[in-house]
């Protein structure tokens, strides 16, 4: 397998390690794509790697205070300035938007995207297991995958709207949804920043496929 588009081997990806996360399974699933993947908490690591992947388990304030310590937000708004990739996932999606509420406690994110992270409306949480998602055909997270694959979910909150419209020069966002009482998103793909609500890591061969996928789209 070359260094090419199509190919996986010489990218570099830095999982960023700020207390939070499923670290050690996430390296497996990145390093079983073929990169050379790092756990690190060094934001000079962190940002001279092809790709920065930004795990997140628990709750939305504990992760913003675990990210700040380490100065995480910095780091992920220093990245995207200058195009470099960040793919979120889990709660490490959930705190790249503006604010997250839980138990009606309000915490800042991230912000990187306008909007609030909140409860899901369903009669049965945490939403736990495996669900279809509504993605776009044009979407490079997806690429390849059927239209049935589903993935490993573990939430009781998501975004349910999404709040940032495009203007002029700029790509409007690839969004994908899954239901669980209601709509909420599953992933967005906003330029350099992509994210998952499900766990790729967890998600079998449509999980590798998926991180693959974002590997491959790596420069």
């Amino acid at each position: 397998m070359s260094n090419t588009r199509s190919g996986t081997e010489g990218r570099t990806v830095a999982i960023l390690d700020y207390g939070s996360g499923n670290l050690r399974s996430a390296q497996r699933a990145l390093e079983r794509t073929g990169a050379d993947v790092t756990v690190t908490s060094d934001a000079h690591t962190a940002l001279e790697a092809d790709g920065l992947v930004v795990p997140g388990v628990g709750a939305f304030a504990t992760c913003m205070e675990g990210l700040r310590e380490i100065k995480g937000d910095r780091i992920i708004d220093d990245r995207l300035a200058g195009g470099r990739p960040v793919l979120g996932i889990c709660v490490g999606m959930q705190i790249l938007f503006e604010r997250g509420v839980e138990f009606g406690v309000e915490a800042d994110g991230c912000g990187q995207w306008p909007g609030t992270v909140s409860a899901l409306q369903a009669p049965v949480l945490p939403h736990m297991g495996w669900n279809t998602v509504e993605a776009e055909p044009d979407s490079v997270l997806f690429e390849g995958m059927p239209a049935d694959e589903r993935f490993y979910f573990v939430h009781s909150y998501a975004a349910q709207t999404w709040e940032l419209h495009s203007e002029g020069h700029f790509k409007p966002a690839k969004l994908t949804w899954s239901e669980h009482g209601g709509r909420f998103l599953a992933a967005v793909e906003n330029g350099p920043l992509s994210a998952t609500q499900f766990h790729p890591e967890k998600s079998g061969d449509a999980g590798a496929r998926l991180l693959r996928n974002w590997v491959r789209s790596l420069k």
